[in-house]
């Protein structure tokens, strides 16, 4: 039986929360940051859920880390 690998471009996209749910980060904070306001910047440095549609197939690339 041979090792299930974990997909090295979705472990660096995603983490595992404690309770086992999958976050990613927000779009929006690479660039044109100078106009945006100081609490939008706050909100989009927070770490999201993944929907459970998505969450099921990032699993499955996941899988040396789940």
């Amino acid at each position: 039986m041979p090792k299930i690998r974990t997909r090295k471009t979705a472990a660096k996209r995603f983490t595992v929360s404690a309770s086992g749910k999958l976050l990613r980060n927000t779009t929006g904070r690479n660039h044109l940051m100078m106009k945006k306001s100081g609490s939008r910047k706050r909100r989009l440095n927070m770490k999201h859920g993944i929907c459970t549609g998505d969450a099921k197939r990032m699993q499955v690339l996941l899988a040396g880390r789940i």
